[in-house]
C-alpha cells in the first residue's frame, strides 16, 4: 500500500515531564507550524472539543491523530491519553472528528540507541569528559528507568564516565558535576534525556561554565528538528494506516501502562471482589472477575 506523503490529519502533540510539559516541543511549531501542543488531562480534553470543524460532520473528516511525546519513559502520559480520546468517544462529541491514538515517539531501546549516539560523539568532542544524562525529576517508575537506561548507555557506550540526574533545582545539577568530578572527570557534557533543547531547569538558565558549573556544559538537544519531524511523521503515518484497517488505538493505549509502578495484589482489592481489564492490544483485552478471599466475608 502507497502511503501519503504527508499526513492527511490533524496532529496533536502530547507532553510530559520529558518535555516541560509540552513546554520543550514549542521548537517543532518550526518543522510543523499546523501541529497543536498541549499537557495531557483536562488541557488535551479542551482542546480537541474546540479544534476547528471539531462538530462539523463531514463525508470523510480527516481524523485527529494524537501522539503522546514520551522517549518510553512515561506510560502514564499515554494511558492518560488514551482515557481522554475513550471519554470523548462516548461522549456528546463522538459524532465529531474520529480520533486516533498514535504510538509514543519513541520507546526505552529507542532512547538507550540516541544516548548511545550522544556518548560517542562526547567522546570523539573530548575523550577524557565525562557525560551526565539529564532530566526533570518525575516519579521513582520513570526515573529508575532513566538509571536502567543510562547502565547500557555506560555499559555499551564509547568509554566516558556516564553518569545520571534526575532532578529539581540547580543545586542537585551541581552535586551531579561534583560526582562526576571525583569520578576522575576534568569536564562534564549534560545532555538531555528528553526534548530539551537549551541549558535550562524548568525555563530558568543553567550557568554552565560558569562558578560550580565551570567544567560543565551542554551537549545541545539529543535529536535534531529534523530527526524529530521523521519520527513524528511516521508515528503519524502508522497511526493512519492501522486507523484505515480499523484500529484506533485508544484500547492499546489504555493498557499502556499496566504494570508500571507497584506490583498489586488482586487479594487486597474490595472485599465482595472487583473486575479488571487485561490486554495487550485492541482486539486482546478482556474483563474478569475476582472473587473475594476465601475467609474475607
Amino acid at each position: 500500500m502507497t502511503r501519503p506523503a504527508e499526513p492527511d490529519a490533524t496532529v496533536v502533540l502530547v507532553g510530559g515531564h520529558e518535555s516541560g510539559n509540552g513546554t520543550d516541543l514549542s521548537f517543532l511549531a518550526d518543522y510543523l507550524p499546523d501541529a497543536h501542543i498541549t499537557p495531557a488531562g483536562r488541557p488535551l480534553h479542551n482542546l480537541l472539543t474546540q479544534l476547528p470543524g471539531r462538530k462539523r460532520l463531514a463525508s470523510d473528516p480527516a481524523p485527529v491523530v494524537v501522539l503522546p511525546m514520551t522517549f518510553g519513559r512515561n506510560p502514564t502520559l499515554i494511558a492518560d491519553a488514551a482515557k481522554t480520546l475513550k471519554w470523548l468517544e462516548a461522549g456528546a462529541d463522538a459524532s465529531g472528528l474520529p480520533l486516533v491514538l498514535a504510538d509514543p515517539f519513541g520507546t526505552g531501546d529507542h532512547l538507550t540507541a540516541w544516548l548511545r549516539a550522544a556518548a560517542t560523539n562526547v567522546h570523539h568532542r573530548a575523550p577524557e569528559a565525562g557525560m551526565l544524562i539529564m532530566a526533570d525529576a518525575a516519579n521513582p517508575f520513570d526515573d529508575a528507568e532513566l538509571y536502567r537506561i543510562s547502565h547500557l548507555v555506560r555499559t555499551h557506550g564509547a568509554g566516558n564516565q556516564v553518569e545520571t540526574a534526575t532532578v529539581e533545582s540547580p543545586a542537585e545539577v551541581v552535586d551531579a558535576v561534583k560526582r562526576l568530578r571525583l569520578l576522575g572527570s576534568t569536564e562534564t557534557v549534560v545532555v538531555p534525556a528528553g526534548f530539551r533543547q537549551t541549558a535550562t531547569l524548568h525555563g530558568d538558565p543553567l550557568p554552565f561554565g560558569e562558578g560550580a558549573l565551570a567544567d560543565a556544559g551542554f551537549y545541545g538537544p539529543l535529536l535534531s528538528g529534523q530527526a524529530a519531524l521523521r519520527v513524528i511523521r511516521e508515528r503519524v503515518l502508522d497511526a493512519l494506516h492501522n486507523f484505515e484497517h480499523g484500529h484506533n488505538g485508544i484500547e492499546a493505549g489504555l493498557q499502556a501502562d499496566h504494570g508500571h509502578g507497584y506490583a498489586h495484589s488482586h487479594a487486597f482489592d474490595a472485599a465482595n471482589g472487583h473486575s479488571h481489564t487485561h490486554g495487550q492490544g485492541a482486539s486482546a483485552g478482556h474483563t474478569h472477575i475476582h472473587p473475594a478471599p476465601i475467609g474475607s466475608t
